[in-house]
């Protein structure tokens, strides 16, 4: 199986983090988003990535991907059996992946103003989330399910921004806190990106003509940003 992806893509994320957590294997090819090669554009409905490439043909858009890796395959099934319990975590999953765009938005925003703006829209979703997780480690307890991996890219991104910046997406919802930590220690998680993510992510969104990324050099106050 080829996975054709762009390196800081969050929708790439979320499915290479289905193949880890389900143990597939996979080759990965790089495609610019600023000049597309002809076969991309014919492979992908809307030239855009993930599409994964397999013997039967191409499947394009994350959460169908996702869907059909977790039927098609071996490993660990990551829907609970229940219908009722499975609607539900594909709905918290669903709000997760609307939201993937909404943080590149808050991350990229150039001035204290507009990131606030954007932030406010943002931290809506973990708000609501907050209310939803158990006791944990994960979404549902104990086990890693779908939602867990759909989740990831954006609590992984916040770590990032917050490792970086010292500004935490996070700091008014403690659940959502614990969860982050627990899924940052599942290493099939933490495959799912690259080796160079985190330069490429700093030096696209954490830059100089960023907010955040003024934050991180400290070009801004820390206390400015809560």
């Amino acid at each position: 199986m080829k996975v054709v992806s762009s390196e800081i893509c969050p929708f790439v994320q979320r499915v290479i983090g289905v193949l880890e957590l389900k143990g597939i294997d996979y080759d990965v090819e790089y495609v610019s988003l600023r000049d597309k090669p002809d076969w991309f554009l014919k492979a992908s409905p809307h030239a855009q990535v993930p599409i994964i490439i397999e013997d039967r043909g191409v499947l394009f858009e994350s959460a169908a991907i996702s869907d059909y890796l977790d039927e098609a395959y071996g490993g660990p099934k990551l829907y609970p059996d229940d219908p009722f319990n499975k609607a539900q975590h594909s709905a918290w999953a669903e709000l997760a992946a609307k939201n993937y765009l909404v943080q590149c938005g808050v991350m990229r925003a150039a001035t204290a103003e507009t990131f606030e703006q954007k932030k406010a829209k943002f931290l809506s979703a973990f708000e609501k989330v907050e209310s939803a997780l158990e006791d944990g480690p994960y979404f549902a307890g104990d086990r890693l399910f779908m939602v867990d991996a759909v989740w990831y890219p954006l609590l992984h991104r916040a770590a990032v921004v917050e490792a970086h910046s010292g500004f935490d997406f996070l700091a008014a919802f403690p659940r959502v806190k614990n969860w982050q930590r627990s899924l940052l220690r599942v290493d099939a998680l933490a495959r799912s990106v690259a080796e160079d993510f985190e330069a490429l992510f700093a030096g696209f969104y954490l830059s100089g003509e960023t907010y955040l990324g003024r934050l991180a050099g400290r070009d801004v106050p820390l206390s400015h940003a809560g």
